[in-house]
């Protein structure tokens, strides 16, 4: 069995001011006891990544860099999303540790299960994912919404793993990988399944938010999807041609219909019928146009190349 090697712990803060100092002092504690059991090296760190908080986070990040040995802190030059932030900060762990861990500010992540991760990786999986047991604690539309979300992703043949977000272990090799993945739009949950190393998932149950505010309202989480799906499948596309073939059929069925009443001198308004036909078929169009642009637009954003984050500060 490996011993001792560098564990990092990567985690992405927007406007996380009420909950780093609790998240500091249970996760120093957890990396202490686990240094002390020799199952990580001393040289295992905390990494904070700042997204361009408009409150007091990096403030006390650097306090807490100052005042912590375990604690590093990453400042980006402004707001890029949490899928940018998080991939910031494992880009830059990957250069010193040989896992890392990414996980949430907030505490909802479970910590305990982190020796589970550790043991797992030591097992010889590059990837480890923690998926939730159970949503006991979520609200009826949280926990429809997100099982909607999953179902939804599956549904559109997005490679995901059921009830898993961001907290996973990776190894150093698996992040090298990860790094040759040059979209713009990340969505990190379905391109860390494409690296295909050996893998295993640890269960566990998401507590509360200790403190603060979701950074994942109803229409950030909408917007997630749509990223998702875009990036990861054209069944979008493939349904917009089913769609106007099924049009198709079934306006010949109605110039067939209309021929024969015709010939039997079957008169009949047809007022109703005429305007819902056409407002069901603008909307259709106007509905293909949008998903169409949707990826024309992710091609349009690709092709620029621009940098996916700028790195203002790093300390160590």
């Amino acid at each position: 069995m490996k011993n001792k090697e560098i564990l990092y712990l990567v985690i992405p803060c927007y406007n996380e001011q009420e909950v780093l100092h609790e998240t500091t002092s249970r996760l120093t504690e957890k990396l202490n006891n686990m240094i002390n059991q020799e199952q990580i090296s001393p040289d295992s760190k905390i990494l904070y990544v700042n997204d361009g908080s408009k409150d007091n986070t990096w403030k006390i990040i650097e306090e807490l860099n100052a005042s912590n040995p375990l604690i590093q802190g990453l400042n980006l030059a402004r707001n890029r999303g949490h899928q940018n932030a998080l991939l910031a900060g494992l880009m830059t762990a990957k250069e010193h540790a040989d896992m890392v861990i990414s996980m949430d500010a907030d505490l909802q992540d479970d910590i305990n299960v982190v020796d589970e991760f550790v043991k797992k990786y030591y097992e010889g999986n590059d990837i480890v994912y923690g998926v939730r047991s159970a949503r006991k604690k979520d609200t009826f539309f949280k926990k429809f919404t997100a099982q909607g979300f999953y179902k939804l992703m599956l549904m559109m043949g997005v490679d995901l793993v059921y009830n898993h977000a961001d907290y996973r272990l990776m190894s150093k090799r698996s992040l090298e990988n990860l790094e040759s993945f040059k979209e713009v739009n990340l969505f990190l949950r379905g391109i860390v399944p494409q690296i295909g190393y050996q893998s295993t998932i640890v269960e566990y149950e998401r507590n509360e938010r200790f403190a603060g505010e979701s950074k994942y309202p109803l229409k950030k989480m909408l917007a997630f999807a749509t990223d998702g799906i875009t990036s990861f499948s054209i069944k979008p596309i493939r349904m917009i041609t089913t769609i106007g073939i099924l049009i198709f059929l079934a306006s010949i069925c109605m110039a067939l219909w209309s021929i024969i009443q015709h010939f039997r001198g079957v008169t009949t308004a047809g007022w109703t019928s005429l305007i819902v036909s056409i407002w069901a078929i603008g909307g259709l169009q106007i509905l293909a146009v949008g998903i169409v642009g949707e990826y024309v637009g992710k091609v349009y954003l690709e092709s620029k190349h621009r940098p996916r984050y700028i790195i203002e500060k790093y300390l160590k």
